[in-house]
C-alpha cells in the first residue's frame, strides 16, 4: 500500500531525473556546433518541461506545451533551418567572441533572481486542493489563459506565419 509520503518521494525523484535531463539538454543546446542537434536538444528541454507539468498534475498545460512549443515552434524552427539552406554539419563560427563575459553575468543574474525570489516569497506555499486552485477545471484554466491573452496569441501566430513566409522567400531567391 502506497502512502502519501511515498508518492511525494517518487515525485521528487522524478523531478530530479527530469530536471537533470533538462539541464543536460540545455547545455547541449548552447554548446552544440550543429544547428539541428541544438534544435533537437531544445525539443528534449521542452519535453522535460511538459513532463514537469505532468508531475504537477497540470495535464492541460503539459499538452499545450507539447502542441505549441514542441509541435509548432520547433517545426517552424526546423523548417527555417531547412529553407534557408544552412550549412549541413558542424559550424565553427557560431560562438560570440565575448562568451567569457557571459559567464559572470549569468551567475550574477542567477544570484539576483534567487535573492529576489527567496526574499519575495520566503516560506509561502501555494494554496489549493493539490490539483491547483482551479480544482482541475480545464475550462476555467483555458479561460484564464486565453481571455486576456487572445490578442497576443493571435499576434504571435501571425509573427510565426510571417517568419515561415520570410524563410520561404529567402530560400527561393536564386
Amino acid at each position: 500500500m502506497l502512502l502519501a509520503s511515498d508518492i511525494e518521494v517518487a515525485q521528487n525523484i522524478g523531478f530530479g531525473i527530469i530536471a537533470a535531463v533538462m539541464v543536460i539538454g540545455a547545455l547541449s543546446v548552447v554548446t552544440s556546433k550543429n544547428v539541428v542537434h541544438a534544435a533537437l536538444s531544445l525539443v528534449a528541454v521542452m519535453a522535460g518541461a511538459a513532463a514537469q507539468y505532468l508531475l504537477l498534475a497540470a495535464e492541460f498545460v503539459a499538452v499545450t506545451q507539447v502542441l505549441v512549443y514542441i509541435g509548432a515552434v520547433m517545426v517552424l524552427f526546423l523548417f527555417g533551418v531547412m529553407l534557408t539552406r544552412a550549412k549541413v554539419g558542424q559550424e565553427t563560427d557560431l560562438n560570440n567572441k565575448g562568451w567569457v563575459l557571459g559567464i559572470p553575468v549569468a551567475l550574477l543574474m542567477l544570484g539576483v533572481m534567487s535573492y529576489v525570489l527567496i526574499k519575495g516569497f520566503g516560506d509561502e506555499r501555494i494554496a489549493g486542493s493539490g490539483k491547483g486552485s482551479l480544482d482541475g477545471s480545464t475550462a476555467a484554466l483555458s479561460d484564464l489563459i486565453f481571455k486576456p491573452y487572445l490578442l497576443p496569441f493571435w499576434a504571435l501566430s501571425f509573427v510565426l506565419l510571417a517568419a515561415v513566409i520570410g524563410a520561404i522567400v529567402l530560400a527561393r531567391k536564386d
